[in-house]
C-alpha cells in the first residue's frame, strides 16, 4: 500500500469510528430517555436547575417521565393552572394529585362530626372540581385531619366516613377521585386520624364510592407499619395512587432501606396503571442531585421482582 492509499484508508477508518461512536452515544441517549414503565410523577422544584416551571416539565418529559404532580396546584392562579395544563397536554403527561383541603387537613375536621368544619371541607371539594377541570386532573389528595382525644377511635372513623360520603357526592358526577393519605405518626405527623393503611382501607370500604380511594405513600407506610408488599396486596382494591420516598431521609429510591426495585416490580406486575408520585427531596444539590434522582428511578424501574 502506498502512502496515499494508506492515508485514505486511515481517514475512512477514523470516520467509521467517529460515526460508530456517535451512533453509540445516540443509542445510549435514546435508551436513557425511553419512557419509564410506571407513571412516575416529579414535582416543581425537583429539577429547578433547568429553569422555570415549563422548562422543568419539558426536561422531565425528555427524560422519560410521563406524569407530574403539584400539591399546591389549587393555590395557583387559574391562568397558571391552564398554562401548565396546556404544556402537559402537549407533552402527553398525566396530571397527578394536588391537595384538596389545605385549610382543613391539620385540624380535627373529620373526627368530630362538627357540621361547620364539614361545610368548610365540602367548600374545598367544590373548589377542587374547578381546579381539576382546568388542569385535567383525576386524583386529588385528601388529608383526614387530626384526632379528637375525647372520642374513641372507632367513633372518629365513623364521623370521617360520614363526611367523606358527602365529599364523594360532589366528586362522583365529575369522575374525580379523592385519595386519602395515611400519614406516619412517628416522625412527620403525630396525631393524625389516618396513619395505617388498614384504617384507610376500612374507611374507603365504608364510603363505598369510586370517588374515594387510598393514596398509599410508601414512605409513610414503611415508617408506620412496614410489611409493604403484603399491605399493598391487602389494600389493593382500594388503592388509587402511590407516592414514593425512601426511609430514612425521604429522598429518592436507593438512599434508604426500602427495596424499591421489588416494590415497583410488584405493582407493575399487578397491573397498576395510575400515577406514582415522587413526593420526596433530592439527596444531593444542583444538577448532580437531579441526575441522581433520574438514575435512581432508572435503576429501580428496570428491576424485575
Amino acid at each position: 500500500m502506498d502512502r496515499r492509499d494508506f492515508l485514505s484508508a486511515s481517514a475512512a477508518a477514523a470516520a467509521g469510528l467517529a460515526a460508530g461512536s456517535a451512533s453509540g452515544k445516540a443509542q445510549a441517549m435514546s435508551e436513557q430517555r425511553k419512557p419509564f414503565t410506571l407513571k412516575y410523577a416529579p414535582h416543581f422544584g425537583m429539577f429547578s436547575s433547568v429553569g422555570n416551571d415549563i422548562d422543568q416539565l419539558k426536561f422531565a418529559a425528555d427524560e422519560g417521565f410521563t406524569a407530574w404532580e403539584d400539591n399546591g396546584m389549587a393555590g395557583r392562579s387559574p391562568e397558571d393552572q391552564e398554562k401548565i395544563a396546556r404544556e402537559m397536554g402537549r407533552l402527553g403527561m398525566t396530571m397527578g394529585v394536588f391537595v384538596v383541603n389545605m385549610g382543613t387537613a391539620w385540624k380535627p375536621t373529620f373526627s368530630t362530626g362538627n357540621k361547620d368544619t364539614r361545610e368548610q371541607f365540602l367548600d374545598e371539594c367544590r373548589a377542587a372540581v374547578d381546579v381539576a377541570r382546568r388542569v385535567n386532573a383525576k386524583w386529588m389528595t385528601v388529608v383526614c385531619g387530626t384526632l379528637d382525644g375525647r372520642l374513641e377511635h372507632a367513633r372518629q372513623l365513623a364521623h370521617c366516613i360520614d363526611q367523606l360520603r358527602f365529599g364523594a357526592e360532589i366528586f362522583e358526577p365529575h369522575g374525580l377521585v379523592m385519595v386519602l393519605e395515611p400519614l406516619n405518626h412517628r416522625r412527620d405527623h403525630p396525631g393524625m386520624l389516618l396513619a395505617r393503611s388498614s384504617d384507610a382501607h376500612l374507611v374507603c370500604r365504608a364510603v363505598n364510592s369510586p370517588s374515594c380511594k387510598i393514596l398509599f405513600d410508601i414512605y409513610h407506610q414503611q415508617i408506620t407499619e412496614g410489611n409493604l408488599i403484603p399491605n399493598i396486596d391487602m389494600s389493593w382494591d382500594e388503592i388509587g395512587y402511590f407516592q414514593v420516598g425512601d426511609n430514612p431521609g425521604r429522598k429518592e429510591p436507593g438512599t434508604g432501606e426500602i427495596n424499591y426495585g421489588n416494590v415497583f416490580g410488584h405493582i407493575r406486575e399487578r397491573g397498576f396503571a395510575g400515577v406514582v408520585g415522587m413526593e420526596h427531596g433530592n439527596s444531593k444539590g444542583g444538577q448532580e442531585g437531579e441526575r441522581a434522582v433520574i438514575d435512581a428511578y432508572r435503576a429501580a424501574d428496570g428491576h424485575s421482582a
